[in-house]
């Protein structure tokens, strides 16, 4: 399992990922909504990392705000245990559903049957990595009626312990549609790019908890998207070969990245003199096959 958490929202609001979504990699995911008071996002992670559950986050939060009634919002906690609110004043139609591992909820929607659509296609969708079912649910919900006012915005936050760049942080997954005619349709090209170009640091993360056949695949079939991808340039092709044998360098295949680098080299020969330096490839180093390839680049590089 990852442990990833997160939120997806859409709504008829700009920029709606700079109020709704707020997370914690092992902590928690709580979405803010409906006269939005942010401070639930902060202060309810807060209490989940001092060991309460989402309901008794939740109760905290809604306690302490003299306009709950106003106010919708929805949590899950590190254990996957779920709690929603929705104020007495939520515009309607307003209301949530939880169920195993989620939430889901919305106000100024076409019915229930949009929070119903929601539910159901998460739980439908079980299998698929936890970004995918977030953004299908939301599609769903929107074939369902969606928000009543219309579209304009959406944004996906998911977290995963030091799955950020580099590893840094907890920033898995951050993405947003501002203001777009067709905001979930944009939010799901982007994620399926965030798939496609973030392949090799998804395949590292199963790599190094020992399925590299999982890591294999994904690396795979990223390198096949990458190669064919419309305007796809022969330094880009070289470029995704490259990263494909990266990867099994330090999955110790040794001969599946020598026969990477025979495709990538050729088609971006810049990329000879540049895996002199790269850490990846250092397994490779004493290889004869390895030298024989990068032998002019040694000598320019000298």
């Amino acid at each position: 399992a990852t442990g990833d958490l997160g939120v997806a929202v859409e709504s008829r609001f700009f920029a709606v990922g700079a109020v709704v979504p707020w997370a914690k990699a092992g902590v928690g995911a709580i979405a803010t909504q409906s006269f939005a008071n942010t401070t639930f996002g902060p202060k309810g992670l807060q209490h989940l990392e001092q060991g309460k559950s989402a309901q008794e986050a939740l109760d905290l939060l809604v306690k302490g705000d003299p306009q709950a009634d106003q106010r919708q919002v929805g949590i899950v906690d590190a254990q996957g245990r779920p709690a929603t609110w929705t104020g007495t004043k939520c515009n309607a139609w307003a209301g949530g559903k939880t169920g195993r591992f989620f939430t889901a909820q919305g106000n100024i929607l076409a019915g229930k049957q949009v929070v119903e659509a929601l539910a159901a296609t998460f739980e439908e969708t079980a299998g698929l990595p936890l970004a995918d079912r977030l953004v299908k649910a939301l599609a769903a919900g929107q074939a369902a009626g969606g928000d009543s006012r219309g579209q304009q915005s959406a944004a996906l936050l998911v977290v995963r312990a030091k799955g950020g760049y580099s590893g840094y942080n907890d920033r898995y997954i951050d993405l947003r549609v501002d203001d777009h005619p067709k905001p979930i349709e944009e939010l799901a090209r982007l994620l399926e790019m965030h798939h496609t170009t973030n392949a090799f640091a998804d395949a590292r993360f199963y790599l190094d908890r020992g399925d590299t056949d999982h890591a294999s695949k994904i690396m795979e079939a990223a390198t096949r998207k990458r190669v064919v991808a419309a305007g796809a340039k022969p330094t880009d092709q070289g470029g995704a070969y490259y990263d494909l044998a990266c990867f099994y360098s330090l999955a110790g295949h040794a001969e599946k990245a020598l026969e990477n680098l025979a495709k990538a080299f050729p088609l971006n020969p810049s990329l000879k003199a540049y895996s002199l330096n790269d850490s990846d490839l250092d397994p490779l180093r004493s290889n004869a096959r390895y030298q024989a390839m990068v032998k002019d680049a040694s000598k320019k590089e000298k």
